[in-house]
C-alpha cells in the first residue's frame, strides 16, 4: 500500500511490520539515542551497514557468599589458562620449527648404519680360524626386514613394546619411568629413562654430531658427552626423535638402532655380536640367541656372555618371557628355549689366547692396532690346540698338586724352534683380556735357568762337556761387597766333576768358576745374542741367574739352542692386512736371526741338557717315549721357580711364583714347574711321532799317554848335572831378576 505522500514504502519501513500488520509507532524523540543505553552490535555486513537492534543488557545475578569467595580463584584460573594456552601455542610453534630444522639436516639412512670412530682388529690363528677380536667390531649392515625376526621381536619386546604405535616419544612411558624412579628413591631422571627406541637411536647418533678429533680431547670424552642425561638433553633428544619419525620409516629407525648399538665384547651392531658370540649371521638367530642379544642392550659389558654366561642366560630367560607376554612366542616355545638357553660358539667359549691376543696387539703399531680407523685382519702363529693344552695343564697341576687357596701364580709359553709362539698363558685366570701378563711383562730373576748360556760360551770357545772343574769351597772378594762364597743347593761339594755333570746336577761353584774362566763379558754377550735383552748382572753372580728376564725372552733363548745356535726373535704375527686390501701390510714379525754359537757347540749343549731331564734335577719333566732337554731354575729364597726345555718339535717355558715376591714354600724349578712343563708337553705332543733331539755326544777325552819303562827309570834316577844347572839358574834369576 502506498503512503499518503504517494511514495512506496522503504525496506527499512517494512521492519515495523509483523505478518503484514504495522506495529505501533514508537514515540518520537528529539533525534538522540534511546535512553535504554548504549547501542550494541554495530552494523551487519548482510544488512549493508544497517543498524542492528540493540541487544538487551544482561541482568547480572547477585553473587552469594560462596561466589564472592571463589571469585579470586576463578579470575586466577582464567588468567592462568589464557597465559598457558598462549605459551603452549608458542612452544608448539618453536618445537615445530626445531623439528623441521632437524628434519632438513637428517641424511639418508645408509649414512647412519656404521657410526664407529675406530676400526676393528680380527685375530686368526695359524689355521685361519678367528680366536679373538679387538677394537670396534662391525660385522656388516643388517636391516629390520632381513634380520632374524626373533631378534627384531626380542628388541621391541624388551626395549619399547609400543614402538610401532607411538610417534617417537611415549608420554606414558616417561611418566611410568619417573614414577618408578621416585618410588625407588632416585631423582625423576635418574635410572629408568622411559626412552623409546627412537630416542635411544637419537642418543646413539649423538643427535647427529660427528666425532671430530679437533673438537674433542679423545673419543672417550665425545662418548661421555653423548651419554649425558639432563632435562635439556632429553628435550633435544625428543625433537631429534620426532624429526627421525618424520624422515624415516619405523624399520629404518630400528635398522639404525640394531647396527649402532654396543652389544659387549667389542661388538657394535647385531651382526658383529651374532658372529662374536654364536659364530653365525644375525639372520640365522633362533629365539634363545635373539633374546640373549636383546638382553645385552641394558648393560652390554656386564651381561656379555663372554664375561658371565650364566648371567647372560638368566637375562635372556626374562626377555623370552616378555616375548611370550606380547604374543611373539607361545608358552611352549618360551619354555623350550628357556630350558635350552643359547651357548657361545667354540671360539667365543674358549676365549683361547686372551694373553696372546694382548701381546700381539702390543707388538704392532698403534695405528694398525688399538687406534686403527680401518678394519684389520691379523693372521697369527697361535695354535688353539696347543693353547688348550697349556691351559688344561696349568689347571690340572694347581687343582691336584697345589694346596687349596694358594695365591701362587704361573705362566707358560710354547713356541717353535724359529720363535713362532704357539701358546701363551699369562696367569691362572686364562679366559681374560687386558690384564697383567706374567709371560711377557713380569721380569724375574732367572736362577739356574741361566746356566746353559755359561756352558754355551765355554763350548763355543772349545771346552768339552768332559772337561773337569773342581767343586769345592770357593770365595771371591767383590769390590764394595766383600767376600762372596757361592754354595750348592745341597750345601755339599762333590770334588772334581765334568762340565756335563755340573750342569746336570746344577752345581753352582763350577758354573761360577767356568764363567770367570771364559770371561763374564763373553757370557753376557752370548746371552744377549740369544735374545735376553734385559739388563744383565755385572758381578760373578751373573752365572747363577742374578739377572732378571721375562719368560718369553728365556723361552726364545732356549729356542736358539734347539735350532742349532742361531738367535730367535719370538713373534706372534704371520701377516697383517686391511679387510679391504688383498696385499699384506706386514709379514712375519720375527724368526731366526744371526748365528750365536757353532752348530757343534749347540748340539753338545743339547746333549748336556738332555742329561738334566734323563738323569739330573729335571727328572720330573720326563715325557714317556720322547727325548727332552731342559734346565730348572730356582732363585735365592725361592721367590721364583723356572723350568724351560724342549723336544725336537717344541720349546716350552714355565715360571711360577708370587706377584708380591713372597717366597715359595717347598717349591723348586725341578718340582711343580717341571710338572707343569711335563703336563703341557704331554698334551702338546698328542698324536705326534717321537723325534730324536738334534744333539751331539762329545768324543771322550783321551787319557794322557803313559811313560815308558825307560822314561820311568830316568825319572827315578836324578841327573846331577841337570839338577846343578837348574839350581844355578834359579840363583842367577833371584839375583838378576826376570
Amino acid at each position: 500500500m502506498a503512503q499518503g505522500n504517494g511514495r512506496k514504502p522503504l525496506v527499512a519501513d517494512k521492519r515495523n511490520y509483523a505478518g503484514g500488520k504495522r506495529k505501533p509507532a514508537a514515540a518520537k524523540t528529539s533525534g538522540r539515542k534511546p535512553a535504554t543505553g548504549k547501542r550494541r552490535g554495530g552494523f551487519s555486513l548482510l544488512g549493508l551497514f544497517r543498524p542492528r537492534k540493540p541487544a538487551p543488557r544482561p541482568v547480572r545475578k547477585k553473587r552469594g557468599p560462596l561466589g564472592l569467595l571463589l571469585a579470586p580463584f576463578v579470575w586466577a584460573f582464567r588468567l592462568l589458562w589464557g597465559f598457558t594456552w598462549r605459551i603452549g601455542m608458542v612452544a608448539c610453534l618453536l618445537v615445530a620449527v626445531a623439528v623441521a630444522f632437524q628434519y632438513a639436516r637428517l641424511p639418508e639412512v645408509s649414512a647412519y648404519l656404521d657410526g664407529r670412530a675406530r676400526g676393528s682388529v680380527t685375530l686368526l690363528d695359524r689355521n685361519g680360524e678367528v680366536f679373538a677380536w679387538r677394537g670396534d667390531q662391525f660385522g656388516g649392515v643388517v636391516r629390520a626386514d632381513t634380520v632374524s625376526p626373533h631378534l627384531k621381536n626380542a628388541i621391541v619386546a624388551t626395549e619399547d613394546k609400543r614402538f610401532y604405535q607411538h610417534f617417537g616419544i611415549s608420554p606414558r612411558g616417561i611418566a611410568s619411568a619417573i614414577r618408578i624412579n621416585l618410588r625407588e628413591g632416585r631423582g625423576p631422571l635418574s635410572g629408568h629413562g622411559g626412552s623409546t627406541i627412537t630416542q635411544q637411536t637419537a642418543k646413539l647418533l649423538c643427535l647427529g654430531r660427528i666425532y671430530d678429533p679437533a673438537e674433542w680431547e679423545n673419543e672417550r670424552a665425545y662418548e661421555a658427552d653423548c651419554r649425558k642425561s639432563s632435562l635439556w638433553r632429553k628435550g633435544t633428544e625428543a625433537i631429534f626423535a620426532l624429526a627421525m619419525e618424520l624422515k624415516y620409516t619405523k624399520d629404518d629407525i630400528l635398522s639404525i638402532y640394531m647396527n649402532r648399538a654396543y652389544m659387549g665384547g667389542g661388538a657394535y651392531g647385531a651382526e658383529a655380536a651374532a658372529q662374536r658370540y654364536f659364530g653365525k649371521s644375525a639372520n640365522q638367530l633362533n629365539p634363545a640367541e635373539g633374546a640373549m642379544l636383546a638382553g645385552l642392550l641394558t648393560a652390554p659389558s656386564t651381561l656379555a656372555p663372554t664375561n658371565d654366561l650364566k648371567r647372560s642366560q638368566d637375562r635372556a630367560a626374562t626377555v623370552l618371557r616378555l616375548m611370550q607376554e606380547q604374543g611373539y612366542l607361545t608358552t611352549a616355545e618360551m619354555t623350550r628355549f628357556q630350558n635350552n638357553p643359547a651357548g657361545l660358539s667354540e671360539a667365543a667359549a674358549a676365549r683361547a689366547g686372551g694373553y696372546f691376543a694382548d701381546w700381539v696387539m702390543d707388538s704392532i703399531p698403534d695405528f694398525l692396532g688399538d687406534q686403527t680407523t680401518e678394519d684389520v685382519v691379523i693372521r697369527s702363529t697361535l695354535d688353539q690346540r696347543l693353547q688348550r693344552a697349556a691351559e688344561e695343564a696349568l689347571k690340572y697341576v694347581f687343582e691336584n698338586k697345589v694346596r687349596e687357596g694358594s695365591k701362587a701364580q704361573a705362566a707358560i709359553v710354547v713356541m717353535s724352534a724359529d720363535g713362532a709362539v704357539r701358546a701363551m698363558v699369562g696367569g691362572r685366570k686364562t679366559r681374560v683380556s687386558g690384564v697383567f701378563n706374567r709371560a711377557t711383562q713380569a721380569k724375574r730373576q732367572t736362577g739356574s735357568a741361566f746356566k746353559p748360556f755359561v756352558y754355551a760360551t765355554a763350548l763355543e770357545l772349545g771346552y768339552s762337556p768332559y772337561d773337569r772343574v773342581l767343586d769345592a769351597r770357593y770365595c771371591m772378594n767383590i769390590p764394595g761387597s766383600g767376600q762372596w762364597c757361592p754354595e750348592n743347593y745341597t750345601r755339599k761339594f762333590y770334588g772334581e766333576v765334568t762340565l756335563a755333570r755340573a750342569l746336570r746336577d746344577s752345581l753352582n761353584v763350577p758354573a761360577v768358576k767356568l764363567s770367570e774362566a771364559v770371561g763374564r763379558d763373553k757370557v753376557s754377550r752370548v746371552a744377549r745374542d740369544f735374545g735376553i735383552d734385559s739388563d744383565l748382572a755385572a758381578g760373578p753372580a751373573l752365572a747363577l741367574g742374578a739377572s732378571e728376564s721375562t719368560l718369553l725372552e728365556m723361552t726364545g733363548a732356549y729356542a736358539g739352542i734347539l735350532n742349532g745356535g742361531s738367535s730367535v726373535t719370538p713373534y706372534g704375527v704371520n701377516e697383517l692386512r686391511l679387510v679391504a686390501d688383498s696385499e699384506a701390510l706386514m709379514g712375519a714379525s720375527g724368526g731366526i736371526g744371526e748365528r750365536v754359537v757353532r752348530t757343534e757347540a749347540a748340539q753338545q749343549l743339547v746333549w748336556m741338557m738332555e742329561k738334566v731331564i734323563s738323569e739330573g734335577t729335571g727328572r720330573r719333566a720326563q715325557i714317556p717315549g720322547w727325548q727332552a732337554a731342559g734346565k730348572s731354575g730356582t732363585t735365592s729364597a725361592a721367590k721364583d721357580a723356572w723350568f724351560i726345555g724342549f723336544t725336537a718339535d717344541y720349546v716350552a717355558g714355565v715360571w711360577m711364583g708370587y706377584d708380591d715376591n713372597t717366597p715359595l714354600t717347598g717349591v723348586t724349578g725341578g718340582g711343580l714347574p717341571a710338572e707343569i712343563w711335563r703336563e703341557t708337553m704331554v698334551r702338546v705332543h698328542e698324536g705326534l711321532e717321537p723325534k730324536p733331539l738334534p744333539m751331539l755326544e762329545p768324543a771322550p777325552i783321551a787319557p794322557p799317554p803313559q811313560p815308558t819303562r825307560r822314561e820311568r827309570r830316568k825319572r827315578q834316577v836324578p841327573n846331577l848335572g841337570q839338577e846343578l844347572g837348574r839350581a844355578v839358574d834359579n840363583i842367577l834369576r833371584d839375583i838378576l831378576g826376570n
